[in-house]
C-alpha cells in the first residue's frame, strides 16, 4: 500500500497514477471544504483556541508521512535545556487507544504510549503526556511539572490549542509531492499554510529562502541487545524501514558505506513481530531506525542494530527562535 500511495502522490510523471490522482479530486475538494470550515471557525471566532500558562511551539508538517518531525522535537528539547528552559512534550501517540491523557514513562514501550512517545522519551527522558485532545495533554502536563516551554508533536492542525511559535517541517526531496489535497495528494492543509508559520525547517536538500535547511547526522550503529557492541557487519546485512520515508533511511546507510543484502520498507508505524523480521534477516545484521528500535527491543537479537540520527539547524534560526520566546517570557509579543 505505501508503495502505491508513493507513486500516486510522489511520482514525476502522469501516467496511471497521476491519471488516478485526478480522479481523486472531487474527495480532495470535500476534503478541502471540510478542513476549511474546522480551520475558518477559529478564524471566525466561532471556537477559541484555548490558552496555555507557558509558551507552546508546535512542530507538524502539511503532507502525510515523515518528514523529519521527530528529530526536530529532540533537537528542540536539547536546545531548550541548554538555555536553561524545562520543556515538555505533548503528542497524539498514534496507534494507541486509551481514554483521556497519559503520561509517557521511560518504561514504557511502543505498544503502550506509541512509538514516537517512546523514542523521544526513551532519547531524552523528557515529561511527555500523549492525548486526543491537545489542549488537555497540555495541562496534565502543567499540572504536575515545572515545564516552562511546551512542545506540540505533529499539532500543526490542532487548532483548538493557541500556539506561540509555529515549526513546519518539509521532506525536502518529496516536498509536496503533486501539491494535491487528501486523497489524490499528500497534502493536509494547501501550499499556502508555508506563509503562515513562523519558520520552515526543510530536512535534507537545499532550503529556498525563507527556509532553514536541517542536517540528520547519523550516530554510530547500536545493538539492541548491547550497546556498547560494535558493529562490523558493513556485507553481511539486511535492511528494514517502517517510516513514512524508508528510501531516505537506505540512502544514508549507502553514504556510510553500508550497502545492506536487502532493503525492505513495512508500513509506517508497522507493529513488528519478531517472525517479520527474522523472516527477512535469515541469519545476517538486521538494521533498522531509532523509531523501529523502541517496538522491536523486547524480542530483539544480538545482531540487530539501529541507527540514531541528531538534527543539526543552522544558528541564525537558534538565534530567532530564542529571541521570540525571550519576547514572549517578557511579555512583548502576542500568540500566534
Amino acid at each position: 500500500m505505501q508503495a502505491f500511495v508513493n507513486r500516486l502522490w510522489y511520482g514525476r510523471q502522469l501516467g496511471v497514477y497521476g491519471l488516478l490522482a485526478i480522479l481523486l479530486l472531487p474527495l480532495s475538494a470535500l476534503f478541502y471544504l471540510l478542513s476549511s470550515v474546522r480551520r475558518w471557525r477559529f478564524k471566525w471566532g466561532i471556537k477559541q483556541a484555548c490558552p496555555i500558562d507557558v509558551p507552546v511551539i508546535v512542530v507538524g508538517n502539511i503532507t502525510v508521512g515523515g518528514s523529519g518531525k521527530t528529530p526536530t522535537v529532540i533537537y528542540l528539547i536539547e536546545l531548550l535545556r541548554r538555555q536553561g528552559y524545562t520543556p515538555g512534550v505533548i503528542s497524539r501517540g498514534y496507534g494507541v487507544k486509551f481514554e483521556g491523557t497519559k503520561w509517557v514513562l521511560p518504561e514504557l514501550g511502543a505498544k503502550q504510549v506509541g512509538d514516537e512517545p517512546a523514542m523521544i522519551v526513551g532519547r531524552t527522558q523528557v515529561p511527555m503526556v500523549i492525548g486526543k485532545d491537545r489542549v488537555a495533554a497540555a495541562n496534565a502536563l502543567l499540572s504536575d511539572n515545572k515545564v516552562d516551554v511546551i512542545i506540540s508533536d505533529d499539532g500543526l492542525q490542532h487548532y483548538s490549542l493557541h500556539r506561540d511559535i509555529e515549526l513546519l517541517v518539509l521532506d525536502g526531496e518529496r516536498r509536496l509531492g503533486n501539491g494535491f489535497l487528501l486523497p489524490a495528494g499528500p497534502l493536509r492543509e494547501g501550499a499556502w499554510r508555508q506563509q503562515s508559520v513562523d519558520h520552515v525547517i526543510v530536512n535534507g536538500q537545499t532550503a529556498n529562502d525563507n527556509e532553514y535547511a536541517m542536517q540528520l547526522i547519523p550516530g554510530e550503529l547500536v545493538s539492541l541487545t548491547a550497546p556498547s557492541a560494535v558493529f562490523e557487519g558493513y556485507s553481511d546485512s539486511v535492511a528494514i524501514a517502517g517510516i513514512g520515508n524508508p528510501a531516505r533511511f537506505f540512502n544514508t546507510l549507502n553514504e556510510m558505506g553500508i550497502s545492506p543484502l536487502i532493503t525492505h520498507a513495512f508500513e509506517d508505524h508497522h507493529d513488528y513481530s519478531a517472525a517479520d523480521i527474522l523472516a527477512i534477516a535469515n541469519g545476517h545484521h538486521v538494521l533498522m531506525t531509532e523509531k523501529d528500535a523502541v517496538k522491536c527491543r523486547e524480542f530483539a537479537k544480538e545482531n540487530w542494530w539501529y541507527l540514531p540520527v541528531d538534527a543539526k539547524l543552522p544558528a541564525k534560526f537558534e538565534q530567532q527562535l530564542l529571541a521570540q520566546l525571550t519576547a514572549l517570557k517578557q511579555g512583548n509579543t502576542n500568540g500566534v
